[in-house]
């Protein structure tokens, strides 16, 4: 900080202080002070201004001067606001108080980016391990397929594409996790029907359902207010779950609608559709329940099959929460499961 600089930081104050000096002085000459007794005077004013002036200059340098210092020593140097030098002045206090509070916000927005892409690391990595499985799979039927009998061949061309349907789901789970944090730039809310999307979501996994011997029934008369092609992944992704854990006999799976009224006190909304995904399958536990939709969780099911990466239903629970939607299970163990997928209505829309 340069004199000039701060004195032209000053030029009102000394703007202030002339204006009143040239008032005193007149004052004092009209009321019959001699001439050298107001010049004496404002030679003394003067000199005092001078003198605070020229404190008040050196001191603020000081303070900058240690400020830069700190500054400068700081690896991380957001944390300024935590380690200004201590100052007497109220403004300064007050600029110490704004950055820590600014610095706050910035410290919790870089964690929280950390975390993100810890997340995102974290995931990629359970992906590729769930990748290669299929891939793997695939290799050794071709390389079985040489020797394979003829009329064996077709039998492994159905394995070959149930395997590349595995690899398809992985990477669309990979690609709508990618897009998870940003749905508002490719979401487009109409009346959808649900019905529509849950036959083509079964026809999608027909030859897994079929090779499972896993039997599906579909009844949706209701309609919701959501976009298709995120419910249709979310709904791709309870199917398969449904089917992973379903009876290894007589294994079936219902998709179907209700209405949600105001006399059902167990969800938040008070009016709305249910989309609701049931199984006859092995159920889960009730301590495990409420912890489904946490990311990694496998539960004692998933740890049986080793099938699970705990990240199916955790990415529908993202998805739902970032599109307004509830989702919550029932579930009891040995009888089977219900997802429940809850899209609320405006009163406007309610009365359309």
């Amino acid at each position: 900080m340069k004199m000039r600089e701060y004195l032209i930081d000053k030029l009102l104050l000394l703007t202030l202080h002339v204006g009143c000096m040239l008032l005193l002085a007149g004052f004092l000459y009209a009321t019959g002070y001699e001439p050298q007794f107001c010049v004496l005077i404002l030679i003394f004013w003067i000199l005092i201004l001078m003198l605070w002036l020229g404190y008040e200059y050196y001191s603020r340098r000081r303070y900058f001067h240690e400020l830069w210092e700190t500054l400068n020593k700081m690896d991380q140097r957001y944390l300024l606001g935590e380690l200004m030098p201590v100052s007497h002045r109220l403004e300064d206090g007050l600029y110490r108080e704004m950055i820590r509070i600014s610095n706050k916000a910035v410290i919790e927005r870089i964690r929280q980016i950390e975390d993100e892409q810890k997340e995102y690391r974290e995931y990629i990595e359970s992906w590729v391990h769930e990748v290669k499985a299929p891939i793997t799979s695939i290799d050794l039927m071709c390389e079985n397929f040489k020797s394979d009998p003829l009329e064996n061949q077709g039998d492994v061309v159905r394995r070959i594409r149930l395997e590349n349907q595995k690899i398809e789901n992985y990477v669309d789970m990979a690609l709508y996790y990618a897009r998870s944090e940003d749905v508002y730039k490719d979401y487009v809310i109409r009346r959808t029907n649900l019905g529509e999307i849950a036959v083509v979501v079964l026809k999608r996994n027909k030859g897994y359902l079929i090779q499972s011997q896993i039997q599906a029934e579909v009844d949706c008369k209701d309609k919701a207010y959501t976009d298709e092609k995120w419910i249709a992944f979310i709904l791709n992704q309870l199917v398969l779950n449904a089917a992973k854990y379903c009876r290894k006999k007589g294994g079936k799976i219902w998709i179907y609608t209700s209405q949600k009224h105001k006399s059902d006190a167990l969800t938040k909304h008070s009016h709305g559709v249910r989309l609701v995904v049931k199984d006859n399958g092995i159920g889960i536990k009730e301590e495990e329940l409420d912890r489904i939709f946490e990311k990694g969780f496998t539960g004692s099911n998933g740890r049986k099959t080793e099938r699970s990466t705990g990240m199916g239903l955790y990415l529908c629970k993202k998805l739902c929460l970032k599109l307004g939607i509830e989702i919550y299970a029932r579930s009891k163990a040995g009888e089977g499961t219900e997802v429940i997928l809850e899209f609320p209505i405006s009163s406007y829309l309610s009365k359309m």
